[in-house]
C-alpha cells in the first residue's frame, strides 16, 4: 500500500488508498464542523466523489489531500448555511409549561431578553451567541470572527453589562 500522500492520483485505486488512509480524519474534521456523524460521513463521501470525478483534471495530483480538506470544509459550510436558512423558518421548541400563567410569564421574559439582545451591537450579539448559544471558547470565537481574544473578552463583558442594564438587573 502506498503511504505517500504526495504521490500523484492516477487511478481510482489511488483515490481508494487516500480514502482508506484519510477518511476517518476527514470525518472527524467534518464532525467538528457540522456536529453529527451521519452528515459528516455524507460530506466526506461527497468530497471523495468530487475528487474521483475530477482526478484527471487535477493540475497537481500531489495536492489531492489538500483538495479533499478544502472540499470537506466547503461542503460543511454549505450544510451549515442550509441549516441556518431552515432554522429561520422553523418554529422554536416550546417546552410544556406547568400552567397557562407560567407559560405567559416565560414568554414575556423571553421577549424581553430577545428585545434587549436586539438592542446590542451586531458584534456583541454575535459574540454572545457564539459564547453562550454555541458554547464556543474565546479562542475559537476570535478565530471565527477574525478578531483578537482580548476583543472577544472585552466585548463579552461589555455586552453582558449592557444586557443587564437593559433588563433592569443592574443599578
Amino acid at each position: 500500500m502506498n503511504t505517500d500522500v504526495t504521490a500523484p492520483v492516477r487511478t481510482p485505486a489511488d483515490v481508494g488508498e487516500l480514502y482508506r488512509e484519510h477518511a476517518l480524519g476527514l470525518i472527524r474534521l467534518a464532525m467538528l464542523m457540522v456536529g453529527d456523524v451521519p452528515t459528516a460521513e455524507d460530506v466526506v463521501q461527497e468530497a471523495f466523489l468530487g475528487l474521483h470525478s475530477k482526478r484527471k483534471g487535477l493540475r497537481d495530483p500531489a495536492a489531492a489531500l489538500g483538495y479533499l480538506r478544502s472540499a470537506v470544509l466547503n461542503r460543511c459550510r454549505s450544510v451549515l448555511r442550509r441549516r441556518a436558512v431552515a432554522g429561520r423558518f422553523r418554529q422554536p421548541y416550546q417546552p410544556p409549561a406547568s400552567s397557562a400563567e407560567d407559560r405567559a410569564i416565560d414568554e414575556q421574559d423571553r421577549r424581553k431578553v430577545l428585545a434587549a439582545i436586539g438592542r446590542l451591537s451586531r458584534r456583541q450579539r454575535e459574540i454572545l451567541a457564539l459564547r453562550f448559544y454555541c458554547d464556543l471558547p474565546e479562542e475559537q470565537i476570535a478565530r471565527t470572527l477574525k478578531i483578537s481574544r482580548g476583543t472577544v473578552s472585552a466585548t463579552t463583558s461589555r455586552a453582558l453589562t449592557a444586557l443587564a442594564e437593559l433588563l433592569g438587573e443592574k443599578s
